[in-house]
């Protein structure tokens, strides 16, 4: 894969529209191997909700108080996110990468409470 992995959700239209955190969606990405990850501004819960997942696997939300925080944990958690599925490609012809996934998730939410 040339370039990078992520790419704008839907070339970008989700920016401005309401997430599932109720907020404004401010940055949304996907990942090729199967992942997205959304930042929103003024979510219901709090001043910032970081939205991500990885497809058949999980679903994780964070709520964060200020932008700076919010932005810095949304590139940290997108670039584990895109760690660890190198990592479970990379086991692919073990079990599809079912391990590797299955430990990375628990490890990621607990890096990323």
């Amino acid at each position: 894969m040339t370039g990078s992995p992520w790419h704008p959700f839907e070339n970008g239209a989700t920016i401005g529209r309401a997430g599932s955190e109720q907020g404004t969606i401010a940055l949304d990405e996907e990942h090729g191997l199967g992942a997205r990850i959304s930042l929103e501004g003024d979510a219901r819960v709090a001043s910032f909700a970081i939205t991500c997942g990885i497809y058949g696997w999980m679903l994780h939300t964070r709520f964060l108080g200020t932008e700076d925080e919010a932005r810095t944990q949304y590139s940290l958690m997108k670039n584990a996110i895109a760690e660890l599925l190198k990592a479970a490609e990379k086991n692919a012809e073990i079990d599809g990468g079912r391990q590797v996934l299955m430990e990375g998730c628990s490890k990621f939410i607990e890096n990323f409470p």
